[in-house]
This record gives structure tokens, sequence and C-alpha cells, in this order.
């Protein structure tokens, strides 16, 4: 059994980005979103589904591309991270078969990889290929796209070689373990649930 706790003053509380909802009863949790229900002492890189959501027209599935092991190896280099999202995002939209799938390819804010949201529901192994072939569009790059003050919000934080190296690092990575199926299928953390039926979370 779990005791409840009460707060007397507050009414919010935040901890470790998970918003707590507190009422002068006793205490709501907030569901924990799909991201942060992932091991991450497990997660090695790779292609995963992170969540899938339903829309009006079908299913829109967003993928975590994961580039580094998170609190085992160094975080990516930000000024990298934003190279890497600039020439990717350019080749993803300019793809012929692809482009019209793309909804959204940013970084994580934690800068051990980045989201790409797709329309449809495809399986990780099924975007393989494309992903492998945009982190190669980096390698192959002579200038970076939209690195000007009219396109971009912070222009002078990129470097094109260091996204090279990364790039280069991920693509080696993806073409050695092309067969192993757990660069495309990641743990979950098993949370919890008190006797009222409540998810527990130990932050």
């Amino acid at each position: 059994m779990i005791e409840k706790f009460y707060v007397s003053d507050l009414t919010r509380i935040k901890v470790n980005f998970i918003m707590v909802t507190v009422e002068m009863k006793g205490v709501y949790m907030m569901e924990l979103i799909a991201s942060f229900s992932v091991d991450h002492t497990a997660i090695i890189p790779g292609i995963f589904i992170s969540r899938q959501d339903k829309v009006e027209n079908g299913i829109v599935t967003t993928y975590d591309i994961r580039l580094k092991r998170p609190n085992k190896e160094p975080a990516i280099d930000v000024a990298a991270m934003h190279t890497l999202e600039h020439i990717i995002a350019t080749f993803l939209r300019n793809e012929p078969d692809w482009k019209d799938e793309i909804i959204y390819w940013g970084p994580m804010g934690c800068l051990t990889g980045f989201y790409l949201i797709l329309k449809g529901s495809r399986q990780p192994n099924e975007i393989y290929e494309l992903i492998l072939r945009a982190f190669q569009s980096v390698e192959n790059a002579e200038s970076v796209p939209g690195a000007t003050p009219e396109n971009c919000g912070h222009y002078l934080m990129h470097n094109l070689g260091m996204a090279k190296w990364y790039a280069g690092e991920f693509s080696d990575y993806l073409t050695l373990n092309s067969k192993n199926p757990d660069i495309f299928h990641y743990p979950k953390t098993e949370r919890l649930i008190t006797d009222d039926k409540k998810h527990f979370y130990d932050s």
C-alpha cells in the first residue's frame, strides 16, 4: 500500500518534467507519456516506434531515431545536432517517394536522437532504408541548407564537420546492424500500480 500525501498551500509542483496537479484533498498524477515509459537504461541506438495516434484520416506514427545510448554516451554536440536537423529535414522533404508522407523531423531535447513523424503505420524496419539514406546525405553535404539569418533562428550555431562525423557513425552502425532486431524494438518501463489503480512514479 502506498500512502497518499497532502500539500497544504501548493497548487502545482513539477518533478523531472512530469506535471503533478496537487489538490487540497490529495494528489492527482497525470499519465506518463509514451516517450517517458521507455527504459532509458536499456535503450540502444536504432529506429523505434515511439507512439501512434489516430487522426481524422488515419494514423500517424512517431518514430524514435536514436543515435546515442542515453546517459551512457555523450549527447550530440548541439551545433552538430542543429546541422543534422537542417540537412535531414531538407532531404526528407525533397525525397520523391516520401516527401508527401513526412509530417515532422526534429531533435530530442536530450540530444541523443530525433523524432520523425510520418503518415500511416509502418514498422521501423520499413523505414530503415529511408533513414540510412537520410544520414548518408549528411556525409555528402557540402553546405547547410537554410543557414542564413532570413531562414534560421540561430544560423551561426552549425557545425557541418561534426554533423558529418555523427552521420557517418550512425550510418555505419545501421549498416552493421541491419539484421539485428534489437535496433527496431525498445524496452518499456514497468510502472507500479497502487491499490487504488493509479500509477506510481518514483520521480
